[in-house]
This record gives C-alpha cells, structure tokens and sequence, in this order.
C-alpha cells in the first residue's frame, strides 16, 4: 500500500522562492559590483576650509544683450507666479557692470511664490579668472525677494570646489525700472 504525500500550497509557494532567491543572488551580486564604499581618509584630500566670496550678480533682462530670458510668462502679473528665466549673468568683483568680471551664473529662475514674489534658483557659479578658473559651484533654493537678504544652500562643485557645501546671502544692490538688477552674494563655501 503506497501512502501519498501530502504537501499543502504554502509549503510549495516557500519552495519556489527559495529556488528562486537562491537563483537571483549572483544577479543581484553582479548588479552592485560596481559599488564600493572609499574611506575619505585614504583618498589623502587636503584640510577642509571655508573660502567666502563677495560678488556681484549682473541680472541684465533689458536691451540687446540681456543676460536673463524669460523662457515662459508669468501667470500672474502681481508675483509673476510661473515665469521662468534662463540666465548667463556676469560676477563681478564690484557692483558696476563695467567691474571685473571673475565668473558667470548660469541657470534659471523660477517664479515659484502664487501670493509672494518667490523664486527657485538654480544656477552654477562658473569662475573663468584667476586661482579659481574651470571651477564651479552649485546655488540651489529658494530665494523670498522681498527679503532684505535671503539664504540659499550650495550644494556641491567642481575643480578646486569638488565635494563643496556651504551657503550664501543675497541681498538687492540694485533694481532699475527696466528691471536690471544687480544682487550682492555673500558666498561661504566650505571645499578641500
């Protein structure tokens, strides 16, 4: 008399996925083989150290050269809620657009506040002089214009700004009724 064997479905569904799993291991093992954690200290990285800046930001959205397009109209005429701007705008060392120019911001800002004049920035500081040439950080946040001084986050760089972080401070130098304006940035940045 032979006996059957009986097997109830729960024990054959957990069968399967152990096949299964044991299957897909190596997969998943060669999926994330190109990962691996660096210890920072063995990349031999100088002192950390905080370099600030003080430039001037060259918004030119007027005449024959401007520096800021408007790539989509507000909205609303109030706040100007959805404009979008695209921007190669000058730095310079001082708050005349004849200064030195030492970089270039490029990016766009965004239109963001539907009750109050608020913008997402985000933009690239790109140095093109001196120590600091090639070199790059990134400015990315929120930027409350009626602010006397609003803060932003840099989120990281490029160059002699590689793992960058660190903040900066705007505030209106300047506005003209064509809409020109010129914004003093604070910049902190923290850098090897």
């Amino acid at each position: 008399m032979t006996k059957a064997l009986l097997i109830s479905p729960s024990c054959i569904i957990f069968s399967i996925f152990l096949v299964f799993s044991y299957v897909t291991i190596p997969v998943f093992g060669e999926e994330y083989s190109y990962v691996k954690t660096i210890d920072l200290e063995k990349m031999n990285l100088p002192k950390e150290k905080v370099t600030h800046f003080q430039l001037y930001w060259q918004d030119v959205v007027s005449g024959s050269n401007a520096t800021s397009v408007t790539v989509i109209e507000a909205l609303n005429n109030s706040t100007f809620f959805g404009s979008v701007n695209i921007i190669d705008n000058s730095l310079t060392v001082g708050p005349n657009l004849s200064s030195k120019t030492v970089g270039k911001s490029q990016g766009f800002y965004a239109s963001t506040g539907l009750e109050e004049s608020s913008l997402l920035m985000v933009m690239n500081f790109a140095f093109t002089d001196g120590k600091y040439n090639g070199s790059t950080f990134t400015v990315v946040g929120r930027n409350n214009v009626n602010a006397k001084v609003r803060e932003m986050p840099i989120i990281g760089g490029s160059g002699l700004f590689r793992f960058a972080r660190g903040y900066v401070l705007a505030s209106t130098y300047s506005f003209s009724d064509n809409g020109d304006g010129t914004i003093e940035y604070n910049c902190y940045v923290i850098h090897y």
